[in-house]
């Protein structure tokens, strides 16, 4: 790759467009890097309640990155929630494309409190319900439900970032994957 990079991430969301740059910047720290975020359809529900729903959300986004713009790498992130066996929690699905690849990656999953699933449940969306239970505005642009949950020794940007980087794998490595279904 050249010493050029255009990156484009399927979000105006700055924290997305963050964790985006900083994953190309971990691996090519050379590289002059344009990340650029745009509005892209996840065609999933606001509020992802499923995994199946929020992985459709972050795939949905990279194929209409894909199909407007030349890029070197192309990013989205969708957070979704599920109820599991341990009870509900939040987490991202994370697509990240080139021209040829697609790696799909998940971050790790925050518990959320059951009156917060419930509420999700009747159709509000996590950052609205944080911002009503934390008193704060606007925290999905900010530190997210992960921030306030966890005292703000992690947040949104720390915790796609590392989902990202890790789902890097197999383009970085592309003749161990190439068989990969």
């Amino acid at each position: 790759m050249d010493n050029h990079l255009n990156i484009i991430v399927g979000s105006t969301n700055p924290i997305k467009i963050n964790a985006a740059q900083t994953t190309i910047a971990t691996f090519y720290p050379n590289a002059s890097i344009q990340c650029q975020g745009m509005q892209a359809p996840s065609l999933v529900p606001e509020q992802p309640m499923t995994a199946e729903e929020t992985k459709q959300g972050a795939i949905n986004r990279v194929k209409y990155c894909q199909s407007r713009h030349e890029a070197d790498f192309y990013f989205a992130m969708e957070g979704g929630v599920d109820l599991f066996e341990q009870g509900p929690a939040t987490f991202a699905y994370l697509a990240i494309a080139t021209k040829n690849q697609l790696s799909i990656g998940r971050s790790a999953s925050l518990p959320l409190p059951i009156a917060v699933y419930q509420a999700l449940k009747q159709g509000e969306e996590l950052g609205h319900v944080m911002d009503r239970l934390f008193n704060t505005k606007n925290i999905k642009q900010q530190g997210g439900a992960i921030g306030l949950l966890t005292q703000h020794k992690a947040t949104r940007e720390s915790t796609y970032t590392q989902g990202l980087i890790l789902a890097m794998a197999p383009i970085l490595n592309p003749a161990l994957f190439e068989h990969h279904p």
